[in-house]
């Protein structure tokens, strides 16, 4: 087996993030399972995917799978900043502004 070192790693999962934020700005939602799934088998202990997980299960109308998917990713790394945002966005009554593809997306504090 392969190993991946840390940066060739977070390269991928930068990728993915960038990938699947702009398939569901095309509302390419198969795509964007596919490509997610695939990543969660690839880095299983990676908040990233389970992060846009629940921003694809949030587009399709999923509020319930997608706060658990956002926890998931919250729970695999406390300090990654977009899960802790797009949970807290979500679980307000009238969530505003975007999503949180990736740190990028997140209001500094």
């Amino acid at each position: 087996m392969k190993k991946i070192d840390k940066s060739d790693s977070q390269k991928e999962l930068e990728k993915v993030c960038n990938t699947v934020r702009k398939l569901v700005e095309q509302n390419e939602f198969k795509k964007c399972e596919l490509l997610i799934t695939k990543a969660m088998e690839k880095y299983p202990h990676a908040p990233q995917p389970h992060n846009l997980m629940g921003i694809l299960l949030e587009k399709e109308g999923d509020h319930l799978t997608a706060m658990k998917h956002f926890r998931a990713a919250w729970a695999l790394d406390p300090s990654y900043i977009p899960a802790r945002f797009n949970m807290e966005r979500f679980c307000s009554f009238s969530p505003k502004g975007k999503f949180a593809f990736d740190e990028t997306d997140c209001p500094i504090k």
